[in-house]
């Protein structure tokens, strides 16, 4: 099985592999329900979907209703202005059919001037501070994207107590001596106020070629059990943290059998070996 750690300060032990439903995105429901056995298959107790992801909330919805003291249950608005956002967050709940949601993430900010909004006194934050103060959500977490991700998650850790951060992190883009230092300061600003951190791009192995697209996800990414392996058991030697599976759910289940052979962190030279022999690419320079 895949092992489980505790998610920040919410108290949830959740494991360590998310499954990331944007690989619900653009899916049958047939394909959805037979995704879900293999979440099952490999007791992974935690969803992270999000009101942008296309079908996925409708598609997650059957289930939720079924089984929903059995996941931790996470979802995002994009929205920036308070009224936008505390429309989405009642949405997401119709359509995974459930009265709560254990967290709330105010999704993919990027630039300053997107966290300047949403922190603002009409943002999307003072939606899901309202939100959990109805019991609507439990916890609160933002999410950022590109190089400038630690940075903005430092800013927003200053400003409010989000209970999760998600950022990208693989090992190519760990080898750009700016974009590590930022998230080392972040990974020991979430270690002494006991917030999560979630990992995305774990899978990357470039940006696809000018009309290529192989997969569900918005990058190229490995995609046998071998190279996965690897990449994936990289990501999970980051102490503590949490991996949001890639979304294709092609995919998934090799990510999945990775993680629950987890036996330690692949080395710097077998990571090297790895980016040479697939031509990988980061996905910001």
């Amino acid at each position: 099985m895949i092992p489980k750690l505790t998610f920040g300060r919410t108290g949830h032990l959740s494991t360590r592999t998310l499954f990331g439903a944007a690989a619900f995105y653009n899916v049958t429901q047939a394909e959805a329900d037979q995704t879900m056995e293999v979440i099952f298959k490999y007791g992974v107790n935690h969803i992270d979907t999000a009101a942008s992801y296309g079908d996925s909330e409708i598609r997650l919805g059957p289930w939720i209703e079924k089984y929903r003291q059995r996941f931790f249950l996470a979802s995002k608005t994009g929205d920036r202005s308070y009224a936008e956002a505390r429309a989405s967050i009642r949405r997401s709940l119709e359509r995974l059919r459930t009265d709560h949601l254990d967290l709330i993430q105010l999704h993919a900010v990027v630039e300053d001037e997107e966290l300047d909004a949403v922190l603002g006194p009409d943002g999307a934050l003072r939606a899901a501070i309202e939100a959990r103060e109805e019991g609507l959500v439990r916890f609160i977490g933002i999410t950022s994207h590109t190089l400038h991700a630690p940075a903005i998650h430092l800013r927003a850790l200053r400003s409010f107590e989000f209970d999760s951060v998600l950022l990208p992190c693989n090992f190519m883009l760990m080898q750009n001596p700016q974009y590590r230092a930022g998230f080392m300061e972040l990974e020991k600003v979430c270690a002494e106020k006991n917030v999560a951190m979630q990992l995305i791009k774990t899978a990357q192995r470039r940006p696809y070629l000018e009309g290529e697209h192989t997969h569900g996800t918005w990058y190229k990414p490995f995609d046998t059990q071998e190279t996965l392996d690897l990449a994936i058991h990289w990501a999970m030697g980051q102490p503590g943290k949490f991996i949001n599976t890639p979304g294709d759910i092609h995919i998934l289940p090799l990510v999945l059998d990775a993680a629950s052979r987890y036996q330690g962190k692949p080395s710097d030279e077998q990571m090297q070996k790895l980016i040479s022999e697939q031509a990988a690419e980061p996905l910001w320079a």
